[in-house]
């Protein structure tokens, strides 16, 4: 969830920013997430480079430039994958996971420099309804800030099972897992979060699979957010959402991390 955590492809509140994160809590003693080991191969070598802390955006205009090197397009998904309607999410303002469980909308949090939301879907066809797909990457102004931001999306889920994205739209049943670099082989993430649950629309109907992956390189998360359909593999849906997450990871690292040799 650390992210835009469920967001949708025609830009509701909990899509237009990438990171759930409210302002103040404390963080869960255990950290963060990371795939499983379907998705991982088993391997000792860290894939982590260091960070090149020189790199790190300073000011908010940096960091919308970084985030437009690591923000991907519908490219990244492969064949079927289209653009959504809107396509990004609108600046400056920021998902906030209320008291009631409800999602809201509120400015940039002081620690968050820039984040951007794309919507992708894939039309109904061949046996299965519309399926949604968001992108999120939020640049902080270090580590620690987006530490923090993984850690609060693992105490939303525990908080919150059930959230309500919008009227007429609806998580049930969410669960988290967090893991830090090094563990259950997370060789390629500092940190990493993973939210599952269903999800059911006025629009879409339900309960269909819901998947959320949030990576974390130095300041930058990323995260994709998917939400299946009837007659669509929740395996194919899982793929869609971790080849989208492992491109843009691979490229924060590729944009702040120090070059080998």
């Amino acid at each position: 969830m650390a992210g835009t955590a469920g967001c949708t492809a025609d830009g509701t509140a909990k899509g237009e920013a990438t990171s759930r994160a409210p302002a103040a809590s404390p963080a869960p003693s255990t950290p963060t997430a990371a795939p499983s080991a379907s998705t991982t191969a088993p391997s000792a070598v860290s894939l982590v480079p260091e960070l090149d802390e020189s790199k790190q955006p300073k000011t908010a205009a940096e960091a919308r430039e970084l985030l437009a090197r690591i923000l991907i397009t519908e490219d990244a998904f492969g064949p079927g994958v289209v653009r959504g309607a809107p396509f990004e999410s609108g600046s400056g303002r920021w998902p906030v996971l209320d008291e009631r469980c409800v999602w809201q909308t509120a400015d940039l949090p002081p620690d968050v420099l820039a984040t951007n939301t794309r919507y992708f879907l894939i039309p109904a066809g061949d046996g299965h309804g519309r399926v949604r797909l968001n992108a999120t990457v939020t640049i902080h102004h270090d580590r620690g800030e987006s530490g923090w931001e993984t850690a609060r999306a693992m105490e939303e889920v525990l908080r919150c099972p059930d959230q309500k994205l919008r009227e007429g739209e609806d998580l049930k049943g969410l669960l988290g897992n967090a893991v830090y670099q090094g563990e259950q082989m997370n060789n390629w993430s500092e940190d990493a979060f993973s939210e599952m649950g269903t999800y059911v629309s006025d629009t879409d109907g339900g309960p269909h699979t819901y998947f959320w992956y949030q990576a974390q390189f130095g300041p930058v998360t990323v995260a994709i957010a998917g939400k299946g359909a009837e007659g669509f593999e929740t395996e194919s849906l899982t793929q869609l959402v971790v080849q989208g997450n492992s491109r843009m990871i691979a490229q924060a690292k590729q944009a702040l991390g120090k070059a080998a040799g």
